[in-house]
């Protein structure tokens, strides 16, 4: 059973292994200072911290679901620990990221799902389908899944790219209320024939409680800078707000999933 968190675990970066080249990311393989490795996301990339705020908000309510995740951990970035770096640009994002950033736990010897070769039964696949509706989760498409299969279970990776109105937050509230239309590519949609069952369970378990924990967990220097609240409060709380919104609205965008799988089978 999910436990409402109380906190991520911290660990210190000691060694960057290799970049990963895959979108603007640029998120790498590190080691830390507990013997593991991790899949390193830079507060210094492209979307700055809001892709590591949607990364946390979506990874840790996957989690609550009862999706495989990897764990999440905030990775502390040395000033020093870019200076031997010989690459110029990944120095730079190095210097960019010190500090507190978030990495995934690094599942060794798991591959990318495939969907001509990987299943994902109809209410698994429903249940994901639903989970990336409600976060507005536009890459979990068959040109990148951003699903891992580990140990013959599938695992859920990569919501950066989720809550994609956070990078402006124009008209946010509204937002919560409007269907995803971007739902209609999503990998899983032609298999997720369960969503009302699924709708009503998840609402069960997505309770206004649980959305503000998973929030509270956002660090207070991820939601400086350039942002249009007067407060780091008042942000935080923009977050809950919407996805307590969008939980009360979400027959809307479950309508949109149900038609767009209509016109697909």
């Amino acid at each position: 059973m999910y436990v409402n968190p109380a906190q991520l675990r911290t660990v210190n970066v000691i060694r960057y292994v290799t970049p990963l080249r895959e979108g603007g990311s640029m998120p790498a393989i590190a080691e830390a200072d507990d013997e593991f490795l991790y899949v390193l996301k830079f507060r210094g990339a492209g979307q700055g911290p809001r892709a590591l705020i949607a990364e946390l908000i979506g990874g840790e309510l996957a989690r609550a679901l009862g999706f495989r995740v990897p764990e999440l951990v905030f990775a502390e970035l040395d000033e020093a620990f870019g200076r031997t770096e010989p690459d110029e640009e990944i120095q730079d994002l190095l210097k960019a990221s010190t500090g507190l950033n978030l990495a995934l736990h690094y599942l060794s010897g798991a591959v990318t799902f495939d969907p001509n070769v990987n299943q994902a039964d109809p209410v698994l696949a429903s249940e994901i389908v639903w989970l990336d509706a409600l976060l507005m989760n536009m890459d979990r498409t068959a040109r990148n899944t951003n699903m891992l299969m580990w140990h013959k279970e599938l695992w859920l990776i990569d919501h950066g790219a989720s809550l994609y109105f956070h990078h402006s937050w124009q008209n946010w509230e509204d937002q919560a209320k409007k269907p995803f239309v971007l739902i209609k590519d999503h990998v899983l949609l032609p298999q997720a024939s369960e969503m009302e069952a699924v709708q009503e369970r998840f609402k069960n378990i997505l309770k206004p409680d649980l959305i503000h924990a998973i929030v509270n967990l956002i660090p207070e220097n991820w939601l400086c800078g350039d942002s249009p609240f007067e407060t780091t409060a008042a942000h935080r709380q923009a977050y809950a707000e919407f996805l307590i919104s969008r939980l009360a609205y979400s027959a809307i965008f479950v309508k949109e999933a149900q038609d767009a799988r209509e016109k697909l089978i």
